[in-house]
């Protein structure tokens, strides 16, 4: 991912809180000599060796998956907020841009067998339910439901690369109040939250 210098986040820790935070991310790799994402949960984690890894499932309908083991280098990208900056909020002249967040991590995929699939999946529920009023756990359904397993495909990502760009307007250290105060203004959750990391990129 193309990132100026002054865009570049290279904060690891604050980036995987990043990951966590915004983990349905997309899965990309070549199917067939074309591009192919696909949209799920990838869940930061550390392996038995403690090195961070990505892991996730899709179904075994999804044709992606067979491409794994012929190209196992994948690129998954974790969107987040990201807001329209009007240039009527400069004190010069300029034009308009956009304000994002965007991560980028470059991997090996490896395919895990049953039990690591299913043992990956109640991790994932466990902790997605942990904020539900009447949390489910798939420790009580039945045999018949968590059959279901077999129609999926559970898999690794052993990182090799994190690329993290954090566009806040750091070249217009000038105008930041008063695009903070605009993008606060705005009815939209993404607009306030871009407010919110530059007043935060400040400190």
């Amino acid at each position: 991912m193309y990132i100026p210098h002054y865009y570049k986040n290279e904060n690891l820790d604050e980036v995987k809180g990043f990951i966590k935070q915004n983990s349905f991310g997309i899965l990309i790799n070549q199917v067939d000599g074309k591009p192919w994402a696909t949209h799920i949960p990838l869940e930061l984690e550390k392996d038995e060796n403690g090195k961070d890894v990505l892991v996730g499932h899709m179904a075994k309908a999804n044709p992606q998956w067979n491409n794994f083991q012929d190209s196992p280098e994948v690129l998954c990208i974790f969107n987040g907020p990201h807001a329209y900056v009007s240039s009527s909020w400069y004190r010069e002249e300029e034009v308009p841009t956009w304000n994002y967040i965007a991560v980028h991590v470059y991997g090996k995929i490896l395919i895990l067998n049953e039990a690591e699939t299913m043992a990956s999946l109640h991790r994932l529920v466990d902790n997605y339910e942990q904020g539900s009023k009447n949390p489910v756990s798939l420790e009580k359904m039945s045999p018949k439901t968590l059959r279901q397993v077999k129609g999926v495909v559970g898999f690794r990502i052993q990182i090799s690369d994190i690329q993290a760009a954090y566009k806040l307007s750091q070249t217009r250290t000038e105008d930041h109040a008063k695009i903070i105060s605009e993008l606060s203004q705005k009815d939209d959750a993404s607009s306030q939250a871009i407010a919110d990391h530059m007043a935060n990129n400040k400190k």
